[in-house]
């Protein structure tokens, strides 16, 4: 046992992953200089789940733990509609779902914004012709963002929203909306 000790010692197990954690690093801090300048510091986003099976929930969830924590940058994940900034919807948006959808984006202060997350919002394959699914097109929302996945890393979510916010950026500069 001496020798498993001094061994283990001697040699550390690194965890790290020092490429990702720089350039995870150069993600927040141009996704914090962002949300300073078109959200005054926060964005709140509130996470609608449409018929998904959670697995985009978890991801987000994980957005709040220690080595990505996002409420550091300025990012925190309301329960109202009324509080937010950003629809993240998840999930293929079922026929019972489809009214709670269109109501939290109702309620949304405006400008509002619908982004959508994995591959499910937008999925036109399996549950197409099912009876009880609508999909977000028949929500008559414009989409102003997609992240993609299934499910997406919270690495590809934080850089779905720096997309965003450079769309955002962009589309003010040319007075799109």
């Amino acid at each position: 046992m001496i020798k498993f000790w001094k061994k283990r010692l001697e040699n550390p197990i690194s965890t790290k992953h020092l490429e990702l954690d720089s350039k995870l690093a150069d993600l927040k801090k141009e996704l914090k200089n962002k949300i300073n300048k078109k959200f005054a510091g926060s964005l709140a986003i509130r996470m609608v789940s449409a018929g998904s099976c959670n697995a985009c929930e978890a991801e987000c969830n994980a957005l709040s733990n220690p080595y990505y924590d996002l409420d550091r940058l300025g990012i925190h994940f309301v329960a109202s509609p009324r509080h937010a900034d950003v629809i993240l919807l998840s999930g293929v948006v079922s026929v019972n779902m489809y009214h709670h959808v269109l109501d939290a984006y109702l309620q949304t202060p405006k400008p509002s914004y619908l982004i959508t997350l994995g591959d499910c919002p937008v999925l036109e394959g399996v549950f197409q012709k099912n009876f009880a699914i609508k999909g977000a097109k028949s929500l008559n929302i414009k989409i102003f963002h997609h992240i993609k996945g299934c499910p997406p890393e919270p690495k590809n979510i934080i850089e779905g929203l720096l997309e965003f916010l450079s769309k955002l950026e962009d589309s003010h500069s040319h007075n799109i909306l």
